[in-house]
């Protein structure tokens, strides 16, 4: 095949600096002139790909078939010697990051905002994953900012647009491409972890006392899901909702919380469905909710390292090396760690923080506060293996209790008499002032610096609660792999009972600033069920109001009420 490369001149646009997840900005800011292929050209330009192997993927939002061709364009004249793509574009985050590992890839452009919404009205993102197969580091995505400050010129090659529909091989310029099946490596993965078997078994012996529905959202796991439940767990079709990904979800948001997944909850609790979960927009986040049940990812994520080496083969054959939440996830996780005395380690929000800890074989199973919750079989959070695991759980629970259907809420109330309970709430503030957010910032930073809250007491009105400030603090992560600094990755107030209330302004969002604010508290398991049993918001109701007096958090961002609790 005869082709050209053809230089473009261009000149940098402002704002290109990834963050976290990646760089993301509503689709019209990616659809300017020149603005998705300069950012496309400064991954290459800090990152030799020439005569590597790049993995190419995304959750099928809308502006992703597009730029799935402009990276094999520019890639391809950058020397790229071969391209893994997934069919039709489609690679879920976890998928994707298996297939890096797998096939000892050099890297891979992953297309996602992950749970934000799509459409041309919405969200598109760019993301650039290393060969560990976890998110670039900072240093990586420094040098790409860089790189996009200064762009003269982008290379293509002047080629048609390949057929990404089916799967084969064929020459793109002087790349190979292999478009492969976007769902049977995952599957192969997650049946070399869980106990499919003992999983299948359950759940056909119980056919009527234990319902199944999983809710894609219609984001990119809706044929993960299909594969796993139906056509391999041998569930009925009814068992799978949303399974179709499409480029604007909907019209819905792909965020698996109380909130965004309104339709799961409403169908569980409609048709006393015992096992209901949901995955987001790119498949790394989830939900677990049973009827009257529902399972915070703080308490997820400790349910599962509870369970873990007992229960699924993954941990049972390797054991478990390590235990680890981000900061702002409660300390649930924390309790089985010392309780089972193995290692744990709080870190910065970013799963980059978790796979360094991973890469050095010190760290099984991790999570965070947002949904996000995984284990070292690939580098990325994991929202179907987490659904699974939790199926592998409760069929191993169930084969030892015959006589009794444990459920969601019973694995929880089991968990709670044993470790106690972490109430834990996240209000989140979308799309406020960016100066109102700064400001809310830098008056907790003066209550820092001046030591101005310590030692003050601090009364509910509704409740009567007394809370006394022991600590007011930020957050900062020296990594014990490789000695790199993180400073002020969240504002934490600390009360004498142990209770505290996290600040954070995140980076996942494509406009204004969005606030989160987290609070916990714990209750030991001598309080009692009644005690330990309560509804989260009823557990936290004085906290919260104690928090929101302390910050003076409605004045600053202009908000009553937050945009979503979870």
């Amino acid at each position: 095949m005869s082709y050209q490369v053809k230089e473009v001149k261009t000149k940098p646009y402002d704002g290109q600096k990834p963050g976290t997840s990646g760089l993301r900005k509503r689709v019209k800011v990616f659809q300017q002139e020149h603005y998705t292929e300069n950012f496309v050209q400064s991954i290459f330009d800090a990152v030799d790909l020439k005569g590597k192997t790049l993995v190419v993927g995304g959750d099928g939002r809308f502006y992703s078939p597009e730029t799935v061709q402009t990276i094999l364009k520019i890639g391809s004249a950058n020397g790229v010697a071969k391209f893994i793509i997934g069919k039709d574009g489609i690679l879920s985050t976890p998928a994707a990051s298996n297939i890096i590992r797998k096939y000892n890839a050099d890297g891979g452009i992953l297309l996602t905002a992950s749970h934000n919404p799509g459409g041309p009205n919405a969200d598109f993102g760019i993301k650039y994953n290393i060969s560990n197969g976890g998110p670039a580091p900072e240093n990586v995505t420094n040098k790409i900012y860089d790189k996009s400050k200064a762009i003269s010129s982008y290379k293509l090659i002047e080629l048609p647009p390949p057929d990404l529909s089916r799967k084969g091989f064929f020459t793109y310029g002087p790349s190979n491409v292999e478009i492969i099946d976007s769902v049977s490596d995952y599957l192969q993965l997650l049946e070399s972890i869980f106990d499919f078997s003992l999983i299948k078994e359950f759940l056909q012996s119980h056919a009527d006392s234990f319902k199944v529905l999983f809710d894609g959202m219609n984001g990119v796991t809706g044929p993960y899901g299909h594969a796993i439940f139906v056509e391999t767990l041998g569930l009925p079709e009814s068992s799978v909702q949303n399974a179709t990904p499409l480029p604007d979800f909907g019209g819905g948001h792909p965020d698996p919380n109380l909130t965004y997944a309104h339709e799961l909850v409403e169908r569980v609790e409609r048709d006393g469905i015992h096992f209901g979960a949901a995955s987001d927009g790119d498949g790394d986040r989830n939900m677990i909710y049973g009827k009257g049940a529902f399972v915070t990812p703080s308490d997820s994520v400790a349910i599962i390292a509870d369970w873990a080496a007992d229960a699924v083969p993954y941990f049972k054959k390797g054991g478990i090396k390590g235990l680890a939440r981000s900061m702002p996830t409660s300390a649930q996780i924390d309790k089985v760690a010392q309780k089972k005395g193995i290692p744990y380690y709080v870190t910065p929000t970013g799963w980059k923080f978790f796979g360094n800890l991973m890469d050095a074989g010190r760290l099984s199973i991790c999570g965070e506060e947002s949904f996000g919750t995984g284990s070292d079989h690939i580098r990325e959070k994991d929202g179907v293996w987490a659904i699974v695991a939790w199926l592998n759980i409760l069929a191993y629970a169930n084969k030892q209790s015959p006589n009794q259907v444990i459920g969601i809420k019973e694995l929880l109330q089991k968990h709670y008499n044993v470790y106690g309970r972490s109430f834990f709430s996240r209000y989140d503030y979308e799309e406020v002032s960016a100066v109102g957010a700064q400001s809310l910032v830098d008056a907790i930073n003066v209550h820092i610096s001046t030591g101005s809250l310590a030692s003050t007491a601090h009364v509910s009105k509704s409740t009567g609660q007394k809370y006394t400030v022991a600590d007011v603090s930020n957050f900062d992560y020296t990594d014990p792999i490789d000695g790199s600094v993180s400073r002020n990755q969240g504002q934490i107030i600390t009360f004498d009972d142990g209770s505290r209330v996290v600040f954070r302004l995140s980076g996942t969002g494509s406009q204004g600033a969005t606030v989160r604010m987290y609070v916990e508290r714990y209750v030991p398991p001598e309080a009692g069920p009644e005690e330990l049993g309560k509804d989260t918001q009823e557990g936290l109701k004085g906290l919260i109001e104690v928090a929101l007096q302390i910050s003076n958090l409605p004045e600053f961002l202009g908000r009553d009420k937050p945009t979503v609790i979870t």
